[in-house]
């Protein structure tokens, strides 16, 4: 059973309560005033509740896709829960962006955290395909389950969720356990043989 949808807070937008499970990706597919206080409504293919980012994050926006926000639409952005996001003092976590999608490289953005103090912001670029289309959208429980049990087939399938979610890391923890419990399963104790897939192996450890 999957916990994750008991836990979605009962809002009328996108919070960073719903990203504790992890960072997710989303396509935009319209941009829309808000309020005064939320100016910016931001919706995804993939969610049904409006983000509406803070000022730092529409600044992040700006300052990689520009200021048209009719552009926006179409192009991906992976959020995820800072749980260091501070307001009124205290460190109540926010949703911040990790990835976007229309970088040909990593962006440093400026911005305020303090009255009288600043910080980069870094944003990585999201990967595409080759022609430039978004990156294949995957279900990783589909392949977890297809590889079940296959060592190799379970370290590719790392490597994969590595270069398509690099801040998953979850999912690659939930690959990893996956790939280790396969090789204890098919080693024999006593065939002394080394075991060649050892917990601290690289192709299920590297960052």
């Amino acid at each position: 059973m999957d916990l994750s949808g008991t836990i979605a807070p009962k809002s009328d937008q996108l919070d960073a309560v719903d990203l504790i499970p992890g960072p997710r990706t989303f396509t935009i597919t319209k941009v829309s005033e808000g309020n005064d206080e939320q100016p910016v409504n931001i919706m995804f293919a993939e969610f049904p509740r409006p983000w509406r980012p803070g000022k730092s994050m529409r600044r992040v926006l700006v300052a990689c896709w520009g200021s048209d926000a009719a552009t926006y639409v179409g192009r991906r952005v992976t959020l995820y829960c800072d749980p260091d996001v501070r307001f009124g003092g205290q460190a109540v976590g926010g949703t911040r962006i990790s990835h976007l999608s229309h970088l040909k490289k990593r962006k440093q953005v400026p911005l305020l955290i303090a009255k009288g103090r600043s910080a980069i912001f870094v944003v990585e670029p999201l990967a595409e395909t080759t022609e430039g289309r978004p990156a294949e959208q995957v279900d990783w429980d589909a392949e977890l389950a297809n590889a079940a049990g296959d060592v190799a087939a379970l370290k590719a399938l790392y490597k994969r969720a590595g270069q398509l979610e690099p801040n998953n890391h979850a999912l690659g923890e939930r690959i990893a356990k996956a790939g280790k419990d396969a090789a204890a399963a098919a080693s024999t104790p006593d065939d002394g043989e080394p075991n060649d897939y050892l917990p601290n192996d690289p192709d299920l450890t590297a960052p």
